[in-house]
């Protein structure tokens, strides 16, 4: 049962498979990079869940922060890196640096401050490896509601009607429970 970072870290440190992935991202030498959203978030939610197979993800969401290169086309060259790397993985690598841009907002000033700006808290959290071939996790909204089920906005969605309808509009598009179905879901400012 999951009850602490270190519970965490040692619950991907022990899934070959997972460290796999993080030694192919590791080896682009990207700043600032991480693994996140769904790749840590639904491993910790498949665990409490007792789930012996991994559920699918639609995408392994890998992103990293370089203000010196925003072009979309050296993300695109780096997610045919990963797939040489390790094949079959829906890879989706973004540039934080320039994604303010899409995403119509202020500019961001790390990865991690781009990750504590995702819809959820349960998705705001990252994973990579340090020089040591450590493990790190950047949560910048703890995990408590990862490891306690929960589904709620960051506090950045909760300040703006317009993007806590689009968090109540993903969340409910997710269908998260009926995957998870220990999973409370948390609409509106509740």
């Amino acid at each position: 049962m999951l009850k602490t970072k270190e519970d965490l870290v040692c619950l991907i440190q022990a899934d070959e498979w997972m460290l796999d992935l993080l030694h192919a991202v590791k080896s682009l030498h990207l700043p600032d990079w991480w693994i996140c959203a769904g790749f840590v978030r639904s491993k910790a939610w498949d665990v409490s869940h007792g789930f012996e197979e991994r559920s699918a993800l639609a995408d392994f969401d890998v992103i990293y922060y370089d203000a010196t290169l925003i072009g979309e086309g050296k993300e695109k060259e780096l997610e045919a890196k990963l797939t040489e790397l390790i094949p079959n993985i829906p890879w989706s690598v973004k540039n934080q640096a320039r994604m303010h841009i899409r995403n119509n907002v202020s500019a961001y000033t790390s990865s991690v401050d781009a990750m504590a700006k995702f819809p959820e808290t349960a998705t705001a959290i990252g994973v990579k490896l340090d020089d040591q071939d450590r493990l790190v996790i950047a949560a910048p909204h703890g995990i408590q509601d990862l490891i306690s089920l929960d589904a709620k906005p960051t506090p950045y969605f909760l300040e703006n009607d317009q993007r806590l309808k689009i968090y109540e509009e993903r969340v409910s598009k997710k269908n998260w429970p009926s995957i998870w179905n220990q999973l409370k879901v948390h609409y509106g400012k509740s």
